[in-house]
């Protein structure tokens, strides 16, 4: 099977002044499609920069990267917008929720840029919060949640469209140890709805979540096979 992810000589470098600062430095790496793997690396390692590209909020200044078979560098912004809309889900470590909708509201946010979403979709966000356990609290907005509560909505929110990947960058950076705890677990409960889950971290006890742990430093993945 084809991987979900595929990348081949990937380098991305960023403009400063005059010079160019090389971030990413030769990567090959393959997401297979179903699987759960966690990124790891030091502030600096060049991860985020990874999770751009992984997640195409970003693209490589050269090599190859194809994502659910599709070649990303020289793709347009509207054609690279239109792959994240239909293909990730991203959770964030700052929730990001809209202060002054409601948590439903929340959750149906992705379907209103992707029409062909929008059958149906209050149904399906419902049935999204329910699977969570926060059905009850639809119509509260974010300050009346928990940190995990609105963590959980974050993730919800990202189910919104079926995404193929779930890419979650520190997603427990704000929470407690017993509500990270949840909040993986609620991650591996996706993967194991056949998401792909790729987390973003730098805590070695949520890495530890994953199947498989990607350590990366200096720009260069150092170490990839499962744990």
């Amino acid at each position: 099977m084809t991987p979900l992810c595929l990348m081949e000589k990937v380098h991305k470098s960023f403009r400063m002044g005059e010079d160019a600062v090389e971030v990413l430095k030769g990567i090959d790496l393959a997401i297979e499609r179903g699987e759960i793997a966690a990124i790891m690396g030091v502030s600096g390692s060049g991860k985020s920069t990874l999770m751009n590209l992984i997640g195409c909020l970003d693209v490589p200044t050269s090599g190859r990267y194809c994502f659910a078979e599709k070649e990303v560098l020289g793709m347009a912004d509207d054609e690279l917008s239109e792959l994240r809309n239909a293909h990730i889900g991203f959770v964030f470590q700052s929730f990001h929720l809209l202060p002054y909708a409601t948590v439903l509201e929340n959750v149906l946010l992705p379907s209103l840029y992707r029409e062909s979403m929008k059958d149906g979709a209050r149904e399906r966000a419902v049935e999204l919060l329910r699977l969570i356990g926060l059905e009850a609290r639809m119509r509260f907005r974010p300050n009346r949640l928990s940190g995990g509560e609105q963590q959980r909505v974050a993730i919800c929110r990202a189910l919104m469209n079926d995404p193929e990947l779930l890419l979650a960058d520190e997603p427990t950076g704000q929470l407690d140890s017993r509500t990270a705890a949840e909040i993986m677990n609620l991650l591996v409960a996706m993967n194991e709805r056949r998401k792909t889950v790729i987390v973003v971290t730098h805590d070695p006890a949520i890495a530890a979540y994953a199947k498989r742990i990607i350590r990366i430093r200096d720009g260069v993945i150092v170490d990839g096979q499962a744990d």
